[in-house]
């Protein structure tokens, strides 16, 4: 009987609980920059200067890919308004293919994609702090990883603690990796002033070093999607966005044209100081590039890399703890981690889970290959995702659209991703397939786990006893939903 007092007392606190709507139009635009804006372009452009053969094509191959990567936003744009849920492309492929397919997305991403994203990123991090300890060696595995550690331990506490503190560190790092990128730019401006533009010459940026072919355009253009990926992370936290019908599609129109012109810019500032040949031999551009040019003020790039990289922690965990809150939601993981604490409206269940999961990898240490694997899932995902907005307008005509893009604009997405998606087949079948399979692990999970109602008993006693005792060490209940941001999912108002 005192359990069930409590337990009402519970559900009567959680009316009126909903996630916080924090997310302002500047915070909107920060959580995009931040997650797009990691520690690649200071790190690793080189890859698109290999496969394009040119200092010439790369860059447009950079402009290309922020123009791929807006047609993607616009879509997403007009499914986030349309399907105004947190979750992302989870949620959107749910509610238009069913349960399945929608599951198969979310197992790849909580399994093995998102946990591994933090766990590099946090070992990026981690390397790039205690590099100036360990100059003439590499720092030692122990270290780096007790530092990605606590790293990781430390945001999460911030994100359980308050939706503001996180998108604060979010802003403020993301105007750090801003400020960074423009000293470069700056520095590549003044020295393209001072005639030191060689390398940019058309006569000279068109020069291959061997016979281009189709594949090895393709190959680049791989090279700098992955880049750009982070610019559909604003709509895994749609219901904490003000004003999202207004605010969802400002942000993605102002965000994706700025890493657009940030990217390219830094390109020309790279080679304006190095040649084609120094750059393809750095493993760290933005250093070699600091080295070169800001001479006793070098140490500013090594840290910029790490304030890119703490944003960027800082950002994955905030949107992909929203997507295990979003799949317990829909029934496809525990009820536990749909619940948030009554007082700070966090999702400290789900925030936990992705906080183990990314541990769990750093300590089997095998994480580069992992993610090779599941970058073919992510990029996989995405189109099936914009698939999904043309199968909604055939299916549901009527259905209310804030936004409504042309026809043209998916189509010529999909062109583009089908291209891209067999050239990954075609170079790297091995990872391609490593990457299905993971995927396809999940068909026998999800039959057992959520279709397969009639469960023993046991089962479900085991199950309500566990959601309980975490409802009462983490101090969570369900969120109420606000009807006015669901509605449109059932409306049938005219276009």
């Amino acid at each position: 009987m005192e359990d069930k007092e409590k337990r009402r007392k519970d559900t009567d606190a959680s009316k009126g609980v909903t996630l916080k709507k924090e997310i302002g139009l500047m915070s909107a635009c920060a959580i995009i920059i931040g997650n797009i804006i990691g520690s690649g372009i200071f790190i690793s452009p080189k890859g698109v200067l290999e496969h394009a053969g040119s200092v010439g094509l790369s860059l447009i191959v950079w402009v290309l890919g922020g123009g791929i990567c807006a047609l993607g936003s616009m879509c997403y744009a007009e499914l986030g308004v349309t399907i105004p849920k947190s979750g992302g492309d989870y949620s959107y492929v749910t509610e238009i293919f069913g349960g399945l397919v929608g599951f198969l997305l979310l197992w790849s991403a909580v399994l093995i994609m998102y946990p591994t994203t933090l766990a590099v990123i946090a070992l990026t991090f981690s390397n790039y702090v205690l590099q100036p300890a360990f100059q003439n060696c590499v720092p030692p595995f122990i270290a780096t990883r007790l530092l990605a550690m606590t790293c990781i331990l430390f945001l999460t506490w911030v994100n359980c603690s308050s939706v503001r503190w996180a998108t604060r560190i979010q802003d403020v790092f993301t105007v750090a990796k801003l400020l960074a990128l423009a000293l470069i730019i700056v520095v590549g401006l003044v020295q393209i002033c001072r005639g030191h533009y060689d390398a940019l010459r058309p006569s000279v940026a068109f020069e291959f070093s061997g016979d281009p072919s189709v594949g090895e355009i393709g190959l680049a253009f791989l090279q700098a999607s992955f880049a750009y990926s982070g610019w559909n992370f604003l709509n895994y936290v749609t219901e904490e966005v003000v004003e999202p019908r207004k605010n969802l599609p400002r942000a993605i129109y102002i965000s994706i044209p700025l890493v657009t012109l940030v990217y390219t810019m830094t390109n020309i500032a790279y080679f304006s100081s190095m040649s084609p040949q120094e750059l393809l031999a750095s493993n760290a551009v933005a250093v070699t590039f600091g080295e070169k040019l800001l001479g006793m003020f070098s140490w500013v790039m090594p840290i910029s890399v790490a304030l890119s990289t703490f944003g960027g922690i800082n950002g994955y965990l905030f949107t992909s703890s929203r997507l295990c809150f979003s799949g317990a939601r829909e029934g496809h993981l525990p009820y536990l981690l749909a619940m948030i604490h009554l007082k700070n409206c966090t999702p400290i269940p789900a925030l936990l889970v992705c906080c183990m999961a990314t541990i769990l990898i750093l300590c089997i240490g095998e994480t580069h290959n992992l993610i090779n694997y599941v970058s073919f899932i992510n990029y996989l995902s995405y189109g099936v995702t914009i698939a999904g907005l043309l199968y909604l307008r055939k299916t549901k005509p009527n259905l209310h659209r804030p936004i409504k893009v042309s026809m043209l604009i998916p189509f010529s997405y999909l062109l583009f991703w089908a291209v891209l998606l067999c050239f990954s087949l075609y170079s790297e079948p091995v990872v391609c397939g490593l990457g299905m399979v993971i995927m396809l692990t999940g068909v026998p999970v999800y039959f057992i786990g959520v279709r397969w109602k009639n469960k023993p008993k046991w089962i479900y006693r085991v199950v309500e006893k566990v959601t309980y005792v975490g409802q009462k060490i983490c101090y969570v209940v369900f969120p109420q939903e606000d009807p006015s941001e669901t509605a449109p999912l059932t409306s049938s108002k005219g276009d």
